[in-house]
């Protein structure tokens, strides 16, 4: 048999424990009440990768050396640095750089029958989030191994300078070895490691979306689900990376150009030196009110036998289709927009770039692939079609969400599926659109002045999906509409992770 198992009474609390064995030694969970469903068997803070620390800072994660003995796998490892740039005003930072670490939560490592695997990759924008924000009460209840981890953020998991130095996609590298342990040792934990799903929102789902293209994930996963991003949309992508880290090192005490100094000087300054580098390099991101990803996903070069996370256009190696024979979901929420408003920004000066210049409402790639003049035809066009001309205000607030929601989320989603769809490499793809609405919808509720802004109905917003999904705190009455629409989402979800459909016909009959 391949599991190796021992279960221990603990008298304290009245908690059992439980142990397994994985490549790397002997870890200890916890069996965990499930108010929803049945208990299930956890492990939490199980180190993946070395720690990013000194020489490794930038670098792509190395594998973590074997420990002796028993490993206590019952609470969580630290978050990567970060501020949560979804509750305004900012609260303190968190984290630290030790903090590659991944949670397994199963039904029952015991199984003699395997279940699918789903993994999940969080959002943030690439500047916030960590794994066990992302409860598993509502999943694994439904017969699936559900995984959570850590990756580098912000300028920690994302700087590129272009060298082999700091190559750039640390944290996309990160993510890439956090599958590969999945792969490597979920069976332990009585998943199947050929039949694993990945899955994410936001950052997270432009995640999903970059490894069904990277050269470095293939045959790691089976199915995926990218939920509010896409690879080819415009906000994963860094534009003029090496610029943006010149720049970033000059903004923080360091002047000179030459690549070797500069990485010298960035390995040395405390990790508190990088937090909310939001370093522009062109006048038009300077200038507009509205969010940005600025340390992202990047092309990279490639520097001997490392290996390359991605190299070259989106659309281009779109052309060629994704991994073989995995399937896909693909979507967005109804009012993904509600995110340009519920991040921080000043919403009259919104209102009142909206109205002066036509450039703002020319889609984000094209502010750099065309002169003044055509921008500001397409402008016209812009609003002239979702906005009519209108001043804009409070008043028809919802004609620009409309604008907002297509540019950074909508047409991006779009764009992919067609391209999948017509150079399908054996993949069953499917397109959604999220409506659910429930009090269980907050995500508009971050800031103040966008909950103000919104009051005409309940709002979908950008990770408004996300509790139908995950707890995240909120509990939720069994007996409500709420929890049968909760229980219809998840179903879905793992109907998908174990079938390639999310409405097989023997089992969507016995969904009410």
């Amino acid at each position: 048999m391949f599991l190796q198992i021992a279960f221990i009474f603990i008298s304290l609390g009245s908690a059992f424990s439980i142990e397994v064995k994985i490549d790397d030694g002997i870890l200890k969970g916890e069996i965990s009440e499930n108010k929803y469903g049945d208990p299930f068997h956890s492990f939490k803070g199980i180190p993946y990768a070395q720690p990013p620390l000194g020489d490794l800072r930038f670098k792509a994660p190395q594998p973590i050396e074997p420990w002796n003995g028993v490993r206590q796998a019952d609470r969580l490892g630290s978050p990567c640095y970060q501020y949560d740039m979804f509750i305004v005003p900012y609260p303190p930072p968190k984290g630290g750089e030790d903090c590659l670490y991944i949670n397994v939560y199963s039904p029952n490592v015991t199984t003699n029958e395997l279940y699918p695997v789903m993994v999940w990759i969080h959002g943030g924008g690439f500047v916030s989030g960590r794994g066990d924000e992302y409860d598993p009460e509502f999943l694994v209840r439904k017969g699936v191994v559900f995984v959570t981890f850590n990756y580098r953020l912000e300028v920690m998991g994302f700087l590129s300078l272009g060298t082999e130095d700091i190559p750039g996609n640390a944290g996309m590298k990160d993510q890439v070895a956090a599958l590969r342990w999945v792969k490597n040792n979920i069976k332990h934990f009585g998943g199947d490691p050929e039949n694993i799903t990945i899955f994410g929102e936001s950052a997270g789902g432009a995640s999903v979306s970059y490894h069904l293209i990277s050269p470095m994930t293939k045959g790691l996963f089976k199915r995926a689900i990218s939920q509010s991003g896409t690879a080819n949309s415009w906000w994963p992508n860094t534009f003029r990376a090496r610029d943006r880290a010149i720049q970033l090192a000059r903004e923080i005490g360091c002047n000179s150009t030459d690549d070797k100094e500069i990485y010298n000087f960035f390995k040395v300054q405390p990790v508190e030196a990088f937090l909310k580098s939001r370093v522009v390099v062109t006048y038009a991101q300077f200038a507009k009110e509205s969010p940005n990803v600025y340390f992202g996903i990047v092309s990279e070069e490639k520097f001997g036998d490392n290996e390359v996370f991605f190299q070259g256009d989106v659309y281009d190696v779109l052309r060629n289709g994704i991994h073989d024979g995995v399937d896909v979901i693909n979507g967005y929420t109804e009012d993904e927009g509600t995110l340009y408003f519920a991040s921080g920004y000043n919403i009259s000066r919104i209102f009142k770039q909206a109205n002066q210049f036509l450039e703002f409402y020319v889609p984000e790639p094209l502010t750099r692939q065309v002169s003044l003049l055509k921008q500001l035809d397409i402008g016209k066009q812009m609003k002239e079609y979702y906005l009519k001309n209108a001043v804009v205000s409070r008043d028809n607030i919802e004609d620009l969400l409309k604008y907002i929601n297509f540019e950074m989320f909508v047409y991006g989603a779009l764009t992919w599926q067609r391209f999948v769809a017509k150079n399908n490499n054996n993949n069953k793809i499917y397109l959604y659109k999220f409506g659910c609405k429930t009090e269980r919808n907050i995500a508009v509720n971050a800031s103040n002045d966008a909950m103000e802004l919104f009051t005409e109905r309940l709002m979908v917003g950008h990770a408004d999906d996300l509790p139908y999904f995950f707890p995240l705190g909120m509990d939720v009455d069994m007996n409500s509409e709420t929890y049968r629409i909760i229980d219809r989402a998840t179903t879905l979800w793992t109907n998908f992770a174990k079938y390639g459909d999310p409405t097989p016909i023997m089992e969507m009959a016995a969904v009410p």
